[in-house]
């Protein structure tokens, strides 16, 4: 698409959306394979066919083919609707869309610290022009505190990267993992020195307080499509936390077993504390997205750091969950603004342009009730805009606070569940919290609610194009899905949740992954013998 040049915008499109779809279809197709193959399914690839640890190792394990799904599905949301307005902001939309989802799928499959760190460059890098595409001061502004945090956090990430390696001699996730009880007594505190501040650069990218002041203004400026697939970009450094702190500090690292573990768990409950606050004290439903993204994001941060694997599932649940929640209440955000500000003189019907029209009728019936103004009491018109807003921002605050019957309820059953049984005063502390924060949050999205569309009779209905709602009715149908079929997706994050506190299954996998052999001359097509 670079060789395109500033023109072809709708081959732009095109290649755009085929290669996108294409890449959640792969997705689903890793995620279907490690789930057929059982608890030792992993995909490990070579690209250069070097042996581990000297060369570059892609791995789907089950925890990885779930963040590729989420990142896919996230990816081709925010470009449906990209495609009815935002892809004109800009020249090189399609360009920047692409580098960010090579990034993210990057950052999930990659089994190496140094190809992470590129990954991430690669992803943040994207997202840098993506915050700004469309222009206008609050974007400019916002990206350079945006700017200014990642780079902050990518240094810190290089600094940690070249302690580890300093220390282990190997930048290998598994092979790290594997040298750490070789590690001598007096290198112990330089290895946890690097491994605190290649936390911390995660930690800053995963919005943990008080590493998280940039996030809400940076995501309310961004443009709609933009901020639904940053939605997952905070997920990228729960994820890294997630892969490195059961990989290589589980409850068999000796001297190093759990290091950190108290800092996730109070570092967690203050960012979901924080995220909860921030969304009863914010004004705009951007800037409450912002804030509901801080908050699961800090949910699962703190379930991570008790090591306990069912507790992990339920985070995972409610990690999936969330992010589908976030993105599609990041589209919203914008045809809600779009609602308030409609003209007075817009018609509410189609006008043969892709609008949805009214459903029902707006003339009253003889003998209907009307109020004291000589409105109809029953049967007033509700245009299908408005009443798919309504339905989609209902969704979205359920599952966002947790309430039933939707999926953010089955997640945090699940991690109460999990918390009732360790019995500890940290889990009875995120105990109360998430109850608390659930209530919190629906206290906010009703306010919300409530101004946008209860305080709405006199203005005319939105109007809305078909290509922007088909994105948002399909996340919202993703979330429905995780409800219906929730013992079977609960099912997976438990095999997950064990597979990752079993990390001898992952380092048996990749270090035993041999190259393939050079073919002899005689399997070569057209070489003699």
């Amino acid at each position: 698409m670079l060789m395109f040049g500033e023109g072809r915008r709708g081959l732009k499109a095109v290649v755009n959306t085929l290669s996108t779809t294409t890449g959640l279809v792969l997705a689903v197709m890793l995620l279907l394979r490690v789930q057929a193959d059982g608890p030792a399914a992993f995909g490990v690839y070579l690209p250069g066919n070097w042996p581990v640890p000297y060369g570059i190792v892609l791995v789907a394990d089950r925890l990885s083919a779930l963040m590729a799904v989420l990142a896919g599905a996230v990816g081709l949301a925010g470009l449906l609707y990209a495609l009815a307005r935002w892809q004109h902001a800009g020249v090189y939309f399609h360009v920047l869309f692409q580098l960010q989802l090579m990034g993210l799928y990057g950052a999930f499959l990659t089994a190496d610290l140094f190809n992470l760190f590129v990954f991430f460059e690669v992803l943040l890098a994207a997202s840098y022009g993506l915050l700004l595409h469309g222009g206008g001061a609050a974007r400019v502004r916002a990206g350079l505190h945006y700017i200014a945090i990642n780079l902050v956090a990518s240094l810190l990430f290089l600094i940690g990267v070249a302690v580890l390696y300093g220390v282990t001699g190997t930048l290998n996730m598994a092979d790290i993992a594997q040298k750490l009880s070789m590690v001598p007594a007096s290198d112990r505190g330089l290895l946890h020195a690097g491994a605190a501040i290649l936390a911390i650069a995660f930690l800053a990218k995963a919005a943990l307080w008080p590493l998280n002041f940039w996030l809400p203004p940076a995501y309310a400026a961004a443009s709609a499509p933009a901020a639904a697939v940053f939605a997952i970009l905070t997920k990228v450094g729960v994820y890294a936390i997630l892969r490195l702190w059961t990989l290589c500090f589980p409850a068999s690292a000796g001297a190093s077993a759990g290091f950190g573990g108290d800092v996730l768990v109070w570092g967690g409950l203050a960012t979901l504390a924080f995220g909860t606050v921030g969304m009863l004290a914010s004004q705009q439903v951007a800037r409450l997205a912002g804030y509901s993204v801080i908050a699961s994001s800090g949910t699962v941060i703190a379930a991570i750091g008790f090591d306990a694997p069912q507790l992990s599932a339920g985070a995972l649940f409610y990690l999936a969950s969330s992010t589908l929640a976030g993105c599609a209440l990041f589209l919203l955000v914008e045809l809600l603004d779009r609602a308030r500000q409609v003209e007075e003189d817009r018609p509410d019907l189609d006008d043969g342009n892709g609008a949805l029209p009214a459903f029902l009728d707006a003339e009253p019936l003889p003998g209907t009730n009307l109020d004291d103004e000589e409105e109809v009491l029953i049967g007033r018109a509700i245009p299908a805009a408005l009443a798919f807003l309504g339905v989609g921002f209902t969704v979205c605050a359920l599952v966002v606070a947790g309430l039933p019957p939707l999926s953010g309820f089955v997640g945090k059953v699940a991690m109460l569940t999990a918390l009732l049984d360790l019995q500890t005063r940290p889990a009875w502390a995120l105990f109360g919290l998430l109850i608390a924060s659930g209530l919190l949050a629906a206290m906010a999205l009703m306010r919300a609610g409530i101004r946008h569309f209860w305080t709405t009779q006199d203005r005319p209905a939105p109007r809305l194009r078909v290509v922007e709602t088909l994105p948002i009715a399909g996340l919202l149908m993703a979330l429905l899905a995780m409800v219906w079929q929730a013992e079977a997706v609960l099912g997976y994050t438990r095999a997950t949740a064990e597979a990752l506190h079993s990390p001898n299954r992952y380092i048996d996998a990749v270090m035993d992954t041999l190259p393939v052999p050079n073919p002899t001359p005689a399997q070569v097509p057209g070489v003699l013998p």
